[in-house]
């Protein structure tokens, strides 16, 4: 169990997928560039379960405060949400919002 202070340092947006990239040599990740209120560029193991077709547009969750990470020789500043149950599902929002919006 973590305190309720703990869980308030974590920054989650909603940011919406701006283009989606193959990185060379890596069977599992995309890079994609987001607009959450800025634009960032997020590294995700999401491959197997969506064409860079589907992701585009799609507004998802990230937590925008995370220390960044380079992965596969990509800088990746933040993380999105997904479920897995074996694939990885995104989580989305299901009403019009704008980007950068804070989620509480």
């Amino acid at each position: 169990m973590i305190k309720f202070d703990e869980f308030e340092k974590v920054k989650l947006k909603v940011a919406e997928i701006k283009t989606v990239e193959d990185i060379e040599g890596a069977d599992k990740l995309y890079k994609m560039t987001v607009d959450s209120g800025e634009e960032r560029t997020i590294v995700a193991g999401i491959k197997s379960a969506y064409t860079k077709e589907e992701l585009v547009g799609k507004k998802i969750i990230i937590v925008a405060n995370l220390e960044p990470a380079k992965i596969r020789g990509v800088k990746s500043n933040g993380m999105l949400l997904a479920a897995s149950d074996g694939e990885p599902v995104l989580l989305t929002v299901d009403k019009p919002v704008k980007n950068g919006s804070k989620i509480s």
